[in-house]
């Protein structure tokens, strides 16, 4: 018997999540409010509904919206819609502890099982099946949902306590955010130097200077403003955002990652937002 799943949130990362999902066997039913992403996920092979309501009311639901608004927006609706009790609820989305911690609450007090599993990975590990996935809740459901997240990528247990996942997704994001800002300050200035981009790339990625974001965006930030887009400049507006809450939250004190987030923040107002996140290059060219 073919093993039902609900998917909530198909964007860029969670349409091939879902589309692996279906191929591993499960009967998966999409949910997004946008039309053109349920059409997407259609003809990827993915059914779906626009809301929770329409969605089957079994089986375990994966929760990749965007941001932690949307968490609280889904829980709400599944709260009213009486489709919360006696299924887990996989947050997967990178939406700050706070926000998990909160939805865990009121799912659990529905009677609703929870496990925090935030991704890093990007589309291409997506697709390819090979996130990394921080999860964090009660053994048993951690366990429970193995199945699950199998298709997905390798799990990775962070502790027992709901907001976990999302604290080392935090930290994840820190390190992230500052390394693609840091690959293309340091291009730039290469460039200043007299320097031809692709040659200092080329010399410094391999030795200790050397970072995966600058292997990664290093390429795409010899490209012009129309670079294919992985993961959007909009993106680390958004988690760079939740890595400063969450900073502020404890009192730690983040000076890289707030220079970091100001290049974000400009090139998002200079209308990079949607662009890919190598884009933040460009804050740095004359």
């Amino acid at each position: 018997m073919t093993t039902p799943a609900v998917f909530v949130g198909l964007g860029a990362i969670g349409t091939p999540m879902s589309q692996r999902l279906a191929a591993a066997g499960f009967a998966v039913k999409g949910v997004d409010p946008f039309e053109a992403a349920r059409e997407r996920a259609a003809a990827a092979g993915v059914p779906a509904v626009a809301s929770i309501a329409e969605a089957p009311a079994d089986g375990p639901v994966v929760v990749m919206v965007a941001t932690p608004e949307q968490l609280d927006g889904l829980v709400a609706e599944a709260s009213e819609a009486s489709v919360v009790a006696g299924r887990t609820w996989v947050i997967m989305s990178t939406v700050g502890p706070d926000a998990a911690r909160r939805a865990g609450e009121r799912l659990t007090a529905e009677g609703g099982r929870v496990v925090d599993a935030p991704v890093t990975g990007g589309v291409a590990r997506a697709t390819t099946g090979e996130l990394i996935i921080f999860a964090s809740g009660a053994q048993a459901d951690v366990e429970a949902v193995a199945p699950l997240l199998a298709p997905l990528g390798t799990v990775r247990v962070v502790g027992a306590e709901l907001g976990q996942g999302q604290a080392i997704k935090v930290v994840n994001q820190h390190l992230c955010s500052v390394h693609i800002v840091a690959a293309a300050e340091a291009l730039a200035l290469g460039e200043s130097l007299g320097l031809d981009k692709a040659d200092v790339l080329d010399l410094v990625a391999g030795g200790a200077a050397g970072s995966w974001m600058l292997s990664d965006r290093g390429p795409r930030m010899l490209l012009g403003t129309d670079a294919p887009v992985t993961s959007t400049v909009g993106i680390f507006v958004k988690d760079s955002g939740l890595v400063a809450e969450a900073a502020a939250s404890v009192g730690a004190d983040v000076p890289v990652l707030a220079a970091a987030r100001e290049r974000y923040l400009l090139a998002a107002e200079a209308g990079l937002d949607r662009r890919d996140d190598s884009r933040v290059i460009e804050t740095y060219l004359p």
